[in-house]
């Protein structure tokens, strides 16, 4: 990666890639290498267990993942070249809020398809893409690939508060505050991109109901940006 910020200021996504000893590896390339990875370790499970049902999912995931990586970078880049206030930089970047935002998620999503999901549906989620007797190794995967989601949308969500509280604290130039809000246009875009989770959903109501409120919600937050931030122009 190209450009990395000094750590401390950086999110985990991006310390983690700066931080390989002895490569720098450009943002496209280090996205690339991270669908190329997760999409061959797809395949050799696949192909192991026999779990070609699971394995269209599961790209849609890497791609999720991946589009993440790409705007979630793309985000970074542009906040840090409109040289934002010390304040906002060290909440957005240095806070680590956003792992905080996915591990809980993580947590509440692994205890949904392991515990909620046997208990309230027909066939739970991991029975219909991994069988009744799901292989560790399959399920070892799964979970690594949902975190790769969740974790980005942590991120996707504490960027979205952030950008409010940058509105609500801040006032910029005309120039500026069109900037940013391209920025939060961002985060739309990728939380949009997770409504290609819901087909494979559709027979999980609550999985439904959460994507669905999550897009809503990253929606209503940074719409609401953009209005607070215009209207301190007028003042």
């Amino acid at each position: 990666m190209t450009g990395t910020p000094e750590y401390g200021e950086t999110w985990v996504y991006e310390s983690i890639v700066g931080a390989l000893p002895g490569i720098e590896l450009s943002d496209r390339v280090a996205i690339a290498v991270q669908f190329v990875a997760f999409e061959a370790a797809l395949v050799a499970v696949a192909a192991a267990y026999g779990l070609w049902d699971a394995f269209v999912p599961g790209t849609v995931a890497v791609v999720v993942a991946a589009g993440g990586s790409w705007l979630m970078l793309r985000y970074s880049q542009t906040v840090r070249g409109l040289r934002p206030p010390e304040g906002y930089r060290r909440v957005l970047f240095g806070s680590s809020i956003e792992v905080v935002l996915g591990v809980v998620a993580f947590v509440l999503l692994v205890t949904y398809l392991f515990v909620t999901d046997p208990q309230t549906s027909e066939q739970s989620l991991l029975t219909e893409f991994l069988g009744p007797e799901p292989p560790a190794l399959a399920v070892a995967l799964a979970l690594l690939i949902l975190w790769d989601v969740v974790y980005r949308i942590g991120t996707c969500w504490w960027a979205t508060v952030a950008g409010l509280w940058r509105a609500v604290a801040y006032e910029f130039g005309a120039e500026t505050t069109r900037a940013y809000a391209r920025a939060d246009g961002l985060n739309v875009v990728f939380a949009a991109l997770q409504l290609l989770f819901v087909p494979f959903v559709l027979g999980h109501p609550i999985l439904v109901g959460v994507l669905v409120g999550h897009v809503l919600a990253v929606v209503t937050v940074a719409t609401l940006s953009v209005l607070v931030q215009w209207r301190s122009q007028g003042k």
